[in-house]
């Protein structure tokens, strides 16, 4: 009787201790959130995808183009909170061009667009979708970025380098300092503080406007270094992400500054683009990597000196599942970007983790 009670008695303590891990989670706790996939309708492939901005957990686009017989054609996706669903009836929609970075001014949301070799800018308000036109056609169109009272597309024509500028009224060209040959991007808190990273005739440096004049912002970047990014916070704090190249090999740096001075780190992402770098809901830096695995995505969070990786749901058949573009929604992230599966061309992916 008493080997009978000791059996029994080992045999509850062992359930215990299998079970005490969840058993202690209070309420509202629980494991990591991971990545789940989110059905995206189908474009015409091979895709490509410019952006995807998030106005809070019920709002984000996302932008690019789909092929055509005769080129390219502007592609745009909402996601509600619930589903990812096509918009096409925006002004343009069925024309040659694509789709480029997405902005929120106010409750407004700007899309710049080309519109068969054309630039201008898609508003969707209250009323519906409206355009502003460029005052004049540019070669490429580099960047877009726009804030209550202001907007900038940068580019190139026949002359060179075109800062093109709008204070809800008019448009203006702004000059840059002299050595500036090309800007690369451009992005803004507010329409007196926007900033842009350039190729200059001494490198790669970064420019600040304050509301009068585009100036060298000071920066001190890594040596034989380039930019992809450049993020802004409203707290003031901003993090720049690019690539530094020793002996030919590339690898990614963070350089930030924290309303004191800058600080350049390298954590271990490889060569990394960090274009799609954001801040996600849990305070640490986001962004996807190229995946070692053919069927899964791979992402990165950059917590202060720590660095850990994560990877989406596996997908059957995949030989490339590649996340374009991050963004925050409210207490998720959302990932957009195109997933190829053998036999057939790219197509269009989501992934969302949390919320």
């Amino acid at each position: 009787m008493n080997g009978l009670r000791a059996v029994v008695v080992c045999l509850v303590i062992t359930s215990a201790v299998l079970v005490s891990p969840a058993a202690a989670l209070t309420p509202g706790q629980g494991v990591a959130p991971g990545w789940s996939a989110l059905p995206v309708p189908a474009a015409a492939p091979p895709v490509a995808v410019s952006d995807l901005a998030a106005r809070g957990p019920g709002e984000a686009w996302a932008t690019g183009y789909e092929q055509a017989s005769d080129g390219t054609r502007p592609m745009l996706y909402r996601w509600d909170g619930t589903v990812w669903s096509r918009d096409t009836a925006f002004p343009g929609a069925g024309e040659p061009g694509w789709l480029g970075e997405v902005q929120f001014v106010g409750a407004e949301t700007w899309i710049f667009q080309n519109r068969a070799g054309e630039g201008e800018i898609l508003r969707r308000s209250a009323g519906g979708w409206s355009t502003v036109p460029l005052p004049r056609t540019l070669w490429t169109y580099q960047d877009f970025a726009a804030v209550p009272g202001a907007a900038w597309v940068v580019g190139e024509d026949d002359t060179g380098l075109k800062v093109l500028h709008y204070d809800g009224s008019r448009w203006t060209a702004q000059a840059t300092p002299e050595g500036v040959l090309y800007l690369m991007g451009i992005t803004a808190r507010t329409a007196t503080d926007a900033w842009a990273w350039a190729d200059t005739s001494t490198g790669t440096t970064v420019l600040h406007w304050d509301g009068t004049a585009w100036r060298d912002a000071g920066v001190p970047l890594p040596a034989d270094s380039n930019v992809h990014t450049l993020l802004l916070e409203p707290s003031g704090r901003i993090t720049i992400g690019g690539s530094q190249y020793t002996d030919g090999v590339a690898r990614t740096y963070l350089t930030t500054f924290d309303g004191r001075a800058w600080r350049t780190t390298h954590p271990p992402l490889g060569d990394t683009y960090t274009e799609a770098m954001v801040r996600g809901p849990d305070g640490a830096l986001w962004l996807p990597l190229r995946s070692d695995r053919a069927f899964q995505s791979k992402y990165a969070r950059v917590d202060g000196p720590r660095t850990t990786f994560s990877y989406g749901p596996e997908r059957t058949n995949a030989i490339d599942v590649r996340p374009r573009a991050l963004a925050r929604a409210g207490a998720a992230l959302l990932s957009f970007g195109t997933v190829e599966v053998y036999g057939s061309k790219p197509n269009l992916m989501s992934e969302r983790r949390g919320g």
